[in-house]
């Protein structure tokens, strides 16, 4: 009498392992960097904007934000991934501006931004 054994192959658990977790973080991911759990507008001078990073370059800055004159500056640390709108505040350096931004909690690297606050559009304020 003989039994038939089949051998069953490990690959496809072991492609299931590692491409499960996988698509689980990038579906993470994609979730925090387009879902805004906060939006608004902050009003300042721009006293430091650089870009930064060791592999993935993004623009950092820092907002003064002056209530009265003579007051300590609150400083607002903002991100920016659009080159465009880089351009922008590069170009409005010195000048009193407004920056849209979003928040998006819990972006899982630094590689996205360096900030929770991610800066959608400037403007000038005369």
């Amino acid at each position: 009498m003989q039994t038939s054994i089949k051998k069953r192959s490990a690959w496809p658990w072991v492609v299931a392992i590692i491409l499960i977790p996988l698509a689980l973080f990038a579906a993470y991911t994609w979730f925090v960097l387009n879902w805004s759990y906060s939006s608004g507008d902050r009003a300042g001078y721009v006293q430091k904007f650089s870009k930064k990073g060791w592999l993935c370059k993004t623009w950092e800055g820092e907002l003064a934000m002056v209530t009265m004159p003579g007051t300590l500056s609150e400083k607002f640390l903002f991100s920016v991934t659009d080159p465009a709108v880089a351009a922008k505040i590069n170009q409005s350096l010195g000048k009193r501006v407004d920056l849209t931004y979003e928040q998006h909690i819990g972006v899982p690297s630094s590689c996205f931004a360096e900030t929770e606050y991610f800066v959608k559009d400037v403007r000038v304020v005369e």
